[in-house]
């Protein structure tokens, strides 16, 4: 029997990372947010990966506590993730997935893009997740990682936010909206290069985003958590001193 897998967090995401690894013939262990973490390392200490597969907003607290014997073990695939989400705990180099395809209640999965991955378990999980007809790429380095965490933080933030003026899909925003769309893109890049102290090229950034648009033109620009990112951005940018026009009027919008 091949060596278990633990993943902490049984939600939608999670399910398919373990139907995925279970096809690959690794048991998988679930944690939910009522077990102790460091009993459970205790139980199994020498797991062959720690699939951390929390909301974005639980990250850090998973993070925090997260018990010496895995934390070499890691894989991160939250979105709006960057390399200080890990470094600032000690983690060197944890597996990370920038996660491009959608799992909803109810629904199968669907595939935007092939999704990037770099890490120790990069090869396990291509293909755990090519048994379930999810592609995933490979990635060569640090610096592709980084890019590609920046494109899924870029796509996110900018139909997120800008979908709050203009609702609809995505195909939508950028035929009916794209000066607005590459407007809040380019204050979001920029947002990202502070976060990172790392100078990116916008025009590749969008590209990437676009190349997005096209696996689900009909993928919805906003959800529940809109608003939040919208505020976290904000943030981000008064951290940074930076004056991003565009996103200070659409949260200007939103008050009234």
């Amino acid at each position: 029997m091949k060596t278990p897998v633990i993943l902490i967090g049984i939600g939608e995401m999670g399910s398919v990372f373990a139907r995925g690894l279970l096809r690959s013939g690794h048991p998988v262990y679930p944690v939910t947010r009522n077990d102790n973490l460091t009993e459970a390392a205790k139980q199994l200490p020498s797991p062959e990966l720690v699939v951390v597969a929390v909301a974005e907003n639980d990250l850090h607290a998973v993070l925090e506590t997260m018990p010496p014997a895995w934390q070499q073990r890691l894989c991160l695939l939250q979105n709006e993730l960057l390399p200080a989400d890990w470094q600032q705990y000690g983690f060197t180099r944890p597996t990370v997935i920038s996660v491009w395809f959608e799992k909803k209640k109810g629904q199968d999965v669907k595939v935007l893009i092939p999704s990037p991955v770099l890490g120790p378990a990069a090869e396990l999980l291509e293909t755990s997740l090519g048994k379930l007809d999810i592609p995933v790429r490979i990635l060569a380095d640090d610096s592709e990682l980084l890019f590609e965490l920046v494109l899924k933080n870029v796509y996110i933030v900018t139909t997120n936010c800008a979908g709050l003026v203009t609702g609809g899909t995505v195909s939508e925003l950028w035929a009916n909206h794209r000066e607005l769309a590459e407007a809040v893109a380019r204050e979001v890049i920029q947002i990202q290069a502070a976060l990172t102290g790392q100078d990116f090229q916008a025009e590749a950034l969008i590209a990437g985003m676009l190349e997005a648009f096209k696996g689900d033109p009909d993928h919805r620009c906003t959800g529940r958590s809109a608003p939040a990112r919208l505020a976290r951005a904000l943030q981000q940018a008064d951290a940074a001193g930076l004056a991003i026009p565009g996103l200070r009027e659409i949260a200007a919008g939103q008050q009234h």
